[in-house]
């Protein structure tokens, strides 16, 4: 398991504020750390991954982990 450097929950927020939230918080965070962004919007659980992966960031994991809420895990590029 890799070690949560920051937290992000976005539960209750609707696009396009989870894609811009998570954008300005890994640009905020240093090469290496691992940010977790807690969804529960099912549009941004997909936005989200493409942005962190357009931004040439890892997507180290985007599992849905309850009816509706996503946890995605991001390693800073």
């Amino acid at each position: 398991m890799t070690e949560i450097t920051e937290r992000l929950d976005l539960r209750g927020e609707v696009c396009p504020y989870p894609d811009v939230k998570s954008k300005r918080k890994v640009k905020k965070m240093k090469s290496g750390e691992v940010l977790e962004i807690i969804i529960d919007y099912p549009l941004s659980a997909e936005r989200v991954p493409e942005t962190m992966e357009s931004m040439g960031h890892e997507v180290l994991s985007a599992e849905k982990t309850g009816t509706s809420e996503w946890v995605i895990r991001v390693k800073v590029k």
